[in-house]
């Protein structure tokens, strides 16, 4: 297995992978396609296995107000045939060790159980506006607890389904934000 940064050649496999690992929805292709299209900073990897991308992590920025306070880990995918094989996990570790990445507050919105693995804890503040209670939002290197809501690209805005699905399943639903 290779990690290898997305490239103009390796986006269109990348959003293929999404359709793949989110059958059920296209939020995840359009909002990394949106990103990309409209020149949004995004830091994101792919995981080649003979020529193919099998897994795919994305970061983008987080705001309070319009100043940047850290990263959203979103989303994280690994194609079907290769989940529960330990693929998410290591590229997940390598992404955590990259510049930026390594050096900034880190948001998910996930599944705690697997995110804690790494180090990443529950969090109460800021508010994340696709959490009702915070019960899936966490951070890794976010230690204030300032009151307010935390700001996302206006893409996750404006590719949310009509109904947000309101359950997760396995580790391709994790970073559904």
């Amino acid at each position: 297995m290779k990690i290898r940064k997305v490239t103009a050649e390796t986006l269109p496999k990348a959003v293929a992978l999404l359709h793949a690992s989110f059958p059920e929805s296209d939020y995840e292709a359009r909002l990394i396609t949106d990103l990309h299209e409209h020149g949004k900073q995004i830091h994101d990897w792919v995981c080649i296995h003979t020529n193919k991308v099998i897994a795919y992590i994305g970061f983008t920025f987080a705001y309070q107000g319009r100043e940047v306070c850290g990263l959203h880990l979103a989303p994280l995918a690994v194609k079907p045939e290769f989940q529960k094989q330990g693929v998410g996990s290591e590229l997940l570790r390598y992404a955590l060790t990259q510049e930026p990445v390594k050096s900034s507050a880190i948001f998910v919105l996930g599944r705690p159980d697997f995110y804690q693995r790494f180090g990443f804890t529950p969090c109460s503040m800021p508010l994340c506006p696709f959490d009702h209670n915070n019960a899936h939002f966490l951070s890794i290197r976010y230690s204030a607890s300032l009151p307010f809501t935390i700001g996302y690209e206006a893409e996750f805005m404006s590719n949310l389904p009509a109904q947000p699905p309101h359950k997760t399943r396995g580790k391709g639903r994790k970073a559904r934000r």
